[in-house]
């Protein structure tokens, strides 16, 4: 198991978390990112006036994205980081009916049948009790409510260009110490079912870069980071690394891969 700070990230160094906070925000800006994005949100089926809470709400961007949509009328978010919460706020300052407060996803401090969405964007992987975090956004939706997850499958992750690239490593150590269940996309099903949702739509998106690298380079930056503390690397082994990522880029040869999973349910 990894020692996966986002599954405690209220008692994680802030440093860390402003770090974290960082990369969330690099992440919604990413194009293709925002492509997958777009593309679940655009299968939800919601009613006029919606009510929508996101679990795990990090810096708030997908919570901004979805107040967006036509049907919403208003989007809370919670989180238990202080440091993201904070963020959030200030990022969501002019986009109303839009909030944020600290909370645990897998004890949620609403009522039951609350909302007419619930929404897990990359959150479920990381909690200690995902089971308990499905339970829990059940319990607060209306009867017909929505429950749409957006989670990666973490173990396709790849950047690498032959056998044995050091830049992969790099990479699996990222995977290993900041994602709690890199397999929890692929039981999904199973786990909805237990939990009686009915499964509306189940879709794989595919995440490729050769160029425009910067989310890339943080999951590298992570790893190389990871390595030097440990003493698997020097430094100077890093920051060749990080040049070989960047060449690659300039001439045409990075690749990288993650491929996601999105899961739209519907409570009975």
């Amino acid at each position: 198991m990894s020692q996966d700070p986002y599954a405690s990230i209220a008692n994680t160094d802030v440093s860390l978390q402003q770090r974290l906070a960082q990369a969330l925000e690099l992440r919604a800006a990413d194009r293709a990112q925002h492509e997958m994005l777009e593309s679940y949100l655009s299968e939800l089926n919601l009613p006029h006036g919606a009510r929508v809470l996101e679990v795990g709400s990090g810096t708030g961007a997908i919570s901004r994205a979805i107040s967006r949509l036509p049907s919403v009328s208003s989007v809370v978010g919670v989180d238990p980081s202080p440091v993201f919460v904070d963020k959030a706020n200030e990022l969501s300052g002019e986009f109303d009916g839009v909030r944020f407060a600290i909370g645990d996803g897998q004890e949620l401090q609403f009522d039951n049948g609350e909302f007419d969405l619930v929404v897990l964007h990359t959150t479920l992987c990381h909690m200690p009790d995902p089971e308990k975090g499905l339970a829990e956004a059940r319990r607060v939706l209306k009867s017909g409510g929505v429950l749409a997850i957006f989670d990666g499958d973490y173990v396709t992750a790849t950047v690498a260009i032959s056998e044995s690239d050091p830049l992969q490593r790099a990479l699996e150590i990222t995977i290993q110490n900041f994602v709690q269940h890199p397999w929890l996309s692929r039981q999904l099903p199973g786990l909805l079912g237990q939990q009686g949702m009915r499964i509306e739509s189940f879709r794989s998106h595919g995440y490729t870069k050769s160029s425009e690298l910067a989310y890339f380079m943080s999951l590298l930056e992570r790893g190389f980071d990871l390595m030097v503390e440990a003493n698997t690397l020097s430094a100077d082994a890093a920051q060749a690394l990080r040049q070989e990522a960047v060449h690659r880029e300039d001439t045409g040869r990075f690749f990288g891969h993650i491929s996601y999973v999105s899961v739209i349910s519907r409570k009975e």
